[in-house]
């Protein structure tokens, strides 16, 4: 009763017959949640395993088991099996490295309620009545989440597959039924979010075709598993995550998990008394239709995803792929501008992406991924190259083959075969300058340099759930190091204080008005930031970019205006506030942050400032100020993992800031 005292309260403000609507619908929800508890409570969700008996999907998989042998070849010549054995020796010792954590020794039983960074647990009950956020104290959610996505079973398949060993295959049965006996249906905190079940139902089909003829693993066991994999489809589809103002990569990630789901079991169905009222055809049909729409409200029109991140247009980019190339698998086709999009969004990681190979982490980054077929416990969270590798072998393009050179692993996964990049007709560093102002991003380039400017909508069409204050902001690359960067996101709900701090408008490479947020938001509201910058880009060409937004208008009367001039050995930013008219201007300020890469190290004499970096040396002069420090920052290449960095924070009492900077 409290929770919908709670939320009556929030309705404030709302039309009477709105309000009246959401309370007798919240109403009828809390009524539903206390029947269901009860229900499970004294008749827990089950179906009985031998309905199951015997049962083998006869849709194909991304990749084909009767291809190990060449599978295996592939990994001993690349001298990737080596690394492979030692992951899932990891794996099977129970020692995991997630979302910062560090390589942690989990225990005889894996703590699958647990954040074992901070010790705390959730107790198993309900889904509906656990409290998966306290702002007061550390604990990460996330943290649980991520072991039971099992993304490890790939690996512990591949170890199986190059080794022969048994012991693979009963460490995978091993921690399957423990984590059955400890995640009842709808009775523990992995219950809680829809996205990772659907992530975790994908991940067990995908381990599947690893140990399906294990001499090691009984019928019994593939009962059990087959009648929990069943449970999570229903699940999903009784729970979607598609009731908020916008759909996201939560609800994609449960549409590619019916997808999975729905082509695994085929034709496979239950009696409709026992099957919760929805069954594979159903799974398959809708998340069909549902990805198919989705594609046009997530990813804009120039191929770009609408979450205003690149780590999360990274994980829908996947979502979208592995279905696609799945059902494509199977004889089962989207629309020639689904294709034509999903493309797209390839061509856009490949034009973000700096010459080192990796690309700009803007915005919010949790590390989320989908099935991770390679360097389980290495993969480098800012290289999007993998998924470049499938979307080459995928649409035949040499362009996206020449990016990722170091890749072929997840191509022979995912996408059955891999081409020698070196047949490859352009290299990375062909590619010019360009624009995305769908989705707010601008890359100028020359022969050395790399500069992206983030201009443009924020998240969610201005909800701002995974966007930072970071309007005119920019990352500049000089010779393959990082000069200025984007200080990344480290953590979202186990340090509130930190995240807000990570999204501040100080904590990125543009320009403060007085001490004012460009967009405002609430110290505990940690995935909502109301659009008020209406950022614009006024103009765009090979060696320039001007832009603006209106995020100080309401709050001391000025908009910020930056122009971007890049040339052979100099990147020149100007800066100005002009009066917007609206009233006087309150304070005239200027606050200018740059924030400085890993390994750049900066010393200050007088108004310049010098960057040393791998024996080379860049200056920075700033114009018309009243003063400019060297302080101490924070970067985050990962979630959870935060190290100290540096930032120039200059002031100007005027209304214009000219800063260059020179490299030799």
């Amino acid at each position: 009763m409290r929770s919908l005292m709670t939320k009556v309260k929030r309705l404030k403000g709302m039309p009477l017959h709105k309000a009246v609507r959401k309370i007798a619908g919240k109403a009828a929800q809390e009524t539903k949640f206390v029947y269901r508890n009860y229900r499970i409570r004294y008749a827990p969700i089950q179906l009985n395993p031998l309905l199951f008996h015997g049962f083998r999907s006869s849709s194909r998989f991304l990749f084909d088991p009767q291809d190990q042998g060449q599978i295996n070849a592939f990994l001993k010549e690349a001298q990737l099996d080596q690394s492979i054995i030692e992951d899932a020796e990891r794996i099977c010792s129970h020692r995991f490295n997630l979302l910062g954590s560090g390589e942690t020794q989990l225990g005889r039983s894996l703590p699958w309620h647990e954040d074992f960074k901070t010790n705390f647990r959730w107790e198993p009950k309900f889904y509906k009545y656990i409290k998966i956020v306290d702002l007061e104290n550390a604990a990460d959610v996330k943290v649980p989440w991520e072991l039971s996505r099992c993304q490890h079973f790939f690996t512990l398949g591949k170890a199986y597959w190059l080794t022969g060993d048994e012991k693979y295959a009963r460490e995978f049965q091993a921690q399957v039924d423990d984590w059955l006996q400890h995640n009842p249906v709808e009775m523990s905190v992995n219950w809680a979010c829809t996205m990772d079940v659907a992530i975790r139902a994908v991940n067990w089909i995908s381990a599947v075709y690893f140990f399906r003829e294990s001499p090691s693993l009984e019928a019994a066991f593939w009962d059990r598993f087959h009648t929990s994999l069943y449970l999570h489809g229903q699940f999903i589809m009784n729970n979607l995550e598609n009731t908020g103002e916008h759909t996201g990569n939560h609800y994609l990630s449960n549409l590619a998990g019916l997808i999975g789901l729905g082509l695994y079991f085929g034709d496979f169905k239950i009696d409709a008394k026992t099957s919760d009222g929805n069954d594979p055809a159903a799974w398959l049909a809708y998340g069909l239709q549902e990805m198919e729409r989705e594609m046009f409200v997530q990813v804009n029109e120039d191929g770009s995803n609408y979450e205003a991140s690149t780590s999360y247009h990274r994980l829908v980019a996947e979502l979208f792929l592995v279905s696609t190339i799945w059902c494509e698998r199977n004889g089962i086709s989207f629309s020639e501008a689904y294709m034509e999009r999903l493309e797209k969004m390839h061509v856009f990681m490949m034009q973000m992406m700096k010459p080192d190979g990796l690309t700009p982490i803007i915005g919010d980054a949790d590390d989320g991924r989908y099935l991770i077929v390679s360097n389980y416990g290495s993969w480098v969270r800012n290289d999007f190259r993998h998924l470049l590798a499938v979307a080459g072998e995928f649409f035949d393009r040499d362009d996206f083959r020449a990016a990722c050179v170091v890749a072929s692993e997840d191509a022979l996964w995912l996408a059955g075969k891999f081409v020698d990049a070196s047949l490859a007709q352009e290299p990375v560093n062909a590619l010019g300058s360009v624009a995305y102002p769908d989705g707010g991003y601008y890359v100028l380039r020359n022969s050395r340099a790399y500069c992206l400017i983030r201009c443009g909508e924020l998240s969610f069409h201005g909800q701002g759930a995974h966007s930072h204050n970071d309007q005119l902001s920019f990352e500049l690359q000089i010779d393959g190091v990082d000069l200025i960067v984007d200080p990344g996101s480290y953590v979202y709900s186990a340090d509130y204080r930190m995240r807000n701090q990570f999204r501040s408008t100080a904590m990125h490479s543009t320009v403060q008005a007085g001490g004012f947020e460009q967009n405002e938001f609430e110290e505990k509201n940690l995935f909502k930031m109301r659009e008020e910058t209406f950022a614009l880009c006024e103009k765009f060409s090979q060696d320039q970019f001007i832009g603006s937004h209106k995020g100080f208008v309401h709050k001391c009367g000025v908009i910020h205006k930056r122009e971007v001039i890049l040339r052979e050995c100099e990147l020149e930013i100007n800066d100005w506030f002009m009066n917007e008219g609206i009233g006087s201007v309150k304070s005239t300020e200027m606050y200018a942050s740059f924030i400085l890469g890993p390994i750049v190290a900066a010393t200050q004499d007088n108004q310049c400032i010098a960057f040393h970096y791998r024996g080379a040396r860049a200056e920075c002069w700033i114009e018309d100020v009243a003063s400019v420090q060297i302080q101490d920052s924070w970067l985050s290449s990962q979630y959870g993992v935060c190290t100290s960095s540096q930032y120039i924070r200059a002031k100007s009492n005027t209304m214009r800031l000219r800063t260059f900077i020179r490299w030799v």
